[in-house]
């Protein structure tokens, strides 16, 4: 599916036309609504960078990314929006969004094991994976390890990694987005 699909299903959840698991769970209900709100704030505040500018708007050959993620998931409300943004930027790049729940493709991209999302794959046009990101920037999922670690209750573990997204303004996506591009030379 495109952006404007992706953003269309919070609609359907939140307006009640999507009523299929998880979503008829009150709690996945309640995540839909504070994820289309965050989604919604990086996408007025558009935080890139000049220099991700400047990276996505030189590549100069055709890539697909694919971006594996699910309304209900709170990481992805910070990072897709800013991933959506970049794409945006180069007529290069293709983006579709896969939703983890109702695809297998997530299982080739296991985070320690699990389908942690999002997930992006870069691909060229030959469709070789480039490189793939996620789920969340390093010092948030360092964050998030050590608090599981510590056997934090969802709620604090939540709530901290919010805050941490808030205060972290979208740098360290970009900043580990721009590092891989580098290295696959766009």
């Amino acid at each position: 599916m495109n952006w404007n699909t992706y953003m269309g299903l919070f609609d359907d959840i939140l307006e009640k036309r999507n009523i299929l698991a998880p979503y008829d769970n009150p709690d996945y209900f309640h995540y839909v609504q504070m994820n289309k709100a965050r989604s919604d704030r990086w996408l007025k505040r558009n935080p890139l960078s000049e220099e991700t500018i400047n990276i996505i708007k030189s590549i100069d050959t055709p890539q697909k990314w694919i971006l594996i993620t699910e309304p209900w998931c709170g990481d992805a409300a910070h990072s897709t929006p800013i991933i959506y943004l970049m794409s945006e930027l180069n007529p290069h790049i293709s983006l579709e969004i896969v939703l983890r729940d109702s695809s297998n493709l997530i299982d080739s991209y296991l985070t320690n094991g699990g389908k942690s999302i999002p997930k992006l794959v870069v691909r060229d046009e030959n469709d070789n994976d480039l490189f793939d990101w996620g789920p969340r920037p390093a010092e948030a999922q360092k964050i998030v390890l050590d608090m599981k670690a510590d056997n934090q209750p969802y709620a604090e573990v939540n709530k901290v990694i919010q805050n941490w997204y808030n205060k972290d303004k979208a740098v360290s996506v970009q900043e580990e987005l721009n590092g891989l591009f580098a290295k696959v030379k766009v």
